[in-house]
């Protein structure tokens, strides 16, 4: 017999395979009703999550982006920024910036 909450995980990753931003809204709504009336503990962050940031999840599904470059790019400078230890020439490190990843 499989585990309840690991149907529930199935099923929650189900949800990404969908294209259309309307299809996933009603489904991830489903998914959190669906777990709160079966009182599953494990998965209420994640439905309390999922109910805060709702829309901006969704935008996901209008082109199926992530921000993961812009991420990645900030990551880049904090650690330009660390092995410089510090910032004390605003301008000339902008400068070095701008050379470096320009």
């Amino acid at each position: 017999m499989v585990p309840l909450f690991y149907l529930s995980e199935i099923e929650f990753r189900n949800i990404y395979e969908e294209t259309s931003k309307e299809i996933t809204r009603e489904k991830m709504t489903n998914w959190v009703q669906k777990t709160k009336q079966l009182d599953m503990t494990v998965f209420n962050t994640t439905a309390n999550s999922l109910n805060y940031h709702l829309e901006t999840i969704l935008n996901f599904f209008k082109n199926r982006h992530t921000n993961a470059n812009a991420e990645s790019f900030n990551s880049k400078i904090k650690l330009f920024r660390a092995n410089q230890r510090g910032v004390v020439d605003v301008k000339f490190f902008l400068f070095r910036m701008e050379k470096l990843f320009a």
